[in-house]
C-alpha cells in the first residue's frame, strides 16, 4: 500500500495546489490585470512581465491538475509566487494577519506546496503516469 498511498498523496497535493490556484488566474482573466502594470514597473521591471501571471496561475495549475509535466507546472507556480511575494507582499513577510496567522501564509502555502510537487513528481495517477524528470 505504500506506493499507492504515495501516489494518492501526490494526486491530492497536485489537485489542491492547482485547483485552488487556478481560481486566482480565472479571476485575473475575467477582471483584467491592468492594475499589475504599475506594480511591475514600480519595481523596475518592464510592464510585459505582468503577463507572466497567466503562466503561473492558469498554465501551471492546469499542468498540476492534469499531472502532465507537473514539475514544470510546479515551477511556474513557484515563480509566480516569488514574484507575488516580491512585488505585492514583501512588506507583510514579518507580519501577522488579524487572525494571528502569518500575513503571507497563502502565498507561502502555494510556494512551498508547489516546491513539494516539483521534488515529489506527479505520481502514477496523472497524464504523465509518474514519469520522472521532464525530457527537455
Amino acid at each position: 500500500m505504500g506506493k499507492v498511498s504515495n501516489d494518492i498523496a501526490k494526486l491530492i497535493l497536485r489537485l489542491t495546489v492547482g485547483g485552488l490556484m487556478i481560481f486566482h488566474g480565472v479571476a485575473k482573466l475575467m477582471n483584467g490585470i491592468a492594475w499589475l502594470g504599475p506594480v511591475v514597473t514600480g519595481a523596475g521591471l518592464p510592464e510585459f512581465v505582468k503577463y507572466g501571471v497567466f503562466l503561473g496561475e492558469i498554465v501551471g495549475p492546469l499542468l498540476l491538475i492534469l499531472g502532465y509535466r507537473a514539475r514544470i507546472g510546479a515551477l511556474l507556480v513557484v515563480t509566480d509566487m516569488l514574484f507575488a511575494l516580491f512585488l505585492a507582499h514583501r512588506h507583510q513577510i514579518y507580519s501577522l494577519n488579524q487572525g494571528g496567522g502569518w500575513a503571507i501564509e497563502l502565498p507561502a502555502f502555494y510556494l512551498l506546496a508547489s516546491l513539494a510537487v516539483f521534488f515529489a513528481g506527479a505520481g502514477r495517477f496523472s497524464l504523465g503516469k509518474g514519469s520522472d524528470w521532464p525530457k527537455w
